[in-house]
């Protein structure tokens, strides 16, 4: 299949994608507004007052890096896990395996309408911040570079799920179960120095813990001490995923009848 040709299936695919959740945005992308404006009010201007600072800054503005970040995990995830799976479920991703679309373009677009509408949602979120607080990026190469990979990383996971998915009760497990619980423990809402040594070693065995204070960091110039480390994880693990969800598009494993 010639370049020309992939980049016109690739941007079908990603078009689709897109249009797909922005045809019906009072479902993609209100809600996660709405509900991260909630916890602006909640926890940043209400309880926030009498929290008072975290880490030198005051809590509103510890708070706004943590919650675009699980906007944009949480979008990217669920965008693709579920439009993935409803291809596999009505039998269409088969057709697109017996074209000619090589594996990685397949694996590009739906990962980049995941990223598409992660990040669109990510933005929606920073806008809604700036009602609440003033920010100051201190690295703009590093924020979009985390908020990026974590982005495609998260797409990926969602693709994985989507294709070990056998119904659509499987595709809210990793979510509900997992990922979920690991956003809260992440230092979203608290930073880990407040915690118990032990614990403080247990909540960096979590890995959006690393995420959301490498993009803190990014954001606000604090709570940057591993920074370097999260980097570099983020971009192994993100090879890693891709390679997994190339394998499993080559092997056709769950995705054939």
């Amino acid at each position: 299949m010639e370049f020309n040709a992939q980049m016109v299936a690739l941007g079908t695919i990603v078009r689709k994608e897109i249009k797909r959740f922005s045809r019906i945005w009072v479902q993609t992308l209100l809600p996660p507004v709405i509900t991260m404006s909630l916890y602006f009010v909640i926890f940043g201007k209400l309880i926030g007052s009498r929290v008072g600072t975290m880490d030198g800054i005051s809590y509103m503005q510890f708070v706004v890096p943590g919650l675009i970040m699980m906007a944009v995990l949480t979008n990217s995830y669920t965008n693709v896990v579920s439009s993935f799976f409803s291809a596999k479920f009505q039998r269409s991703i088969e057709e697109l395996l017996v074209s000619p679309t090589p594996n990685v373009i397949i694996l590009l677009g739906y990962c980049a309408g995941g990223m598409a509408r992660g990040l669109c949602v990510g933005a929606l979120v920073t806008v809604v911040a700036l009602f609440f607080t003033d920010i100051q990026v201190h690295s703009w190469p590093l924020t979009a570079g985390i908020i990026f990979l974590t982005s495609l990383f998260f797409s990926l996971a969602g693709f994985i799920n989507a294709v070990y998915a056998n119904t659509f009760d499987d595709i809210s497990i990793v979510p509900t179960f997992v990922l979920t619980p690991l956003t809260y423990l992440g230092g979203v809402f608290y930073s880990v120095s407040l915690l118990p040594e032990f614990w403080q070693w247990v909540s960096h065995l979590n890995p959006i813990l690393h995420m959301v204070s490498a993009f803190r960091y990014g954001m606000l110039g604090t709570g940057g001490e591993n920074v370097g480390f999260a980097f570099a994880g983020l971009i192994v693990f993100t090879a890693v995923l891709f390679a997994v969800g190339l394998h499993l598009l080559k092997s056709g494993k769950r995705l054939r009848a």
